[in-house]
């Protein structure tokens, strides 16, 4: 299994919350909601254990890649 963290945003009514995850902690996130689970979710993130009420999650973004900085061809 692969260290490498995802970032996702999710998307509640009218606020954001940004986070890294494993991609087990994505699946199971999407599971939950694919399944219109009701409650709690805890989901962990790089920075710490989440509990995400599932019924006011709205969406959820998915970085398709790896952010870089500065200038290059």
């Amino acid at each position: 299994m692969t260290d490498v963290k995802q970032r996702i945003s999710i998307g509640f009514h009218g606020q954001t919350l940004s986070a890294r995850v494993a991609p087990d902690q994505l699946a199971a996130l999407r599971k939950a909601l694919e399944q219109r689970a009701d409650g709690w979710h805890e989901l962990d993130a790089e920075d710490g254990t989440v509990l995400l009420d599932l019924a006011k999650v709205v969406f959820v973004q998915v970085d398709a890649g790896e952010q870089r900085v500065g200038f290059g061809a």
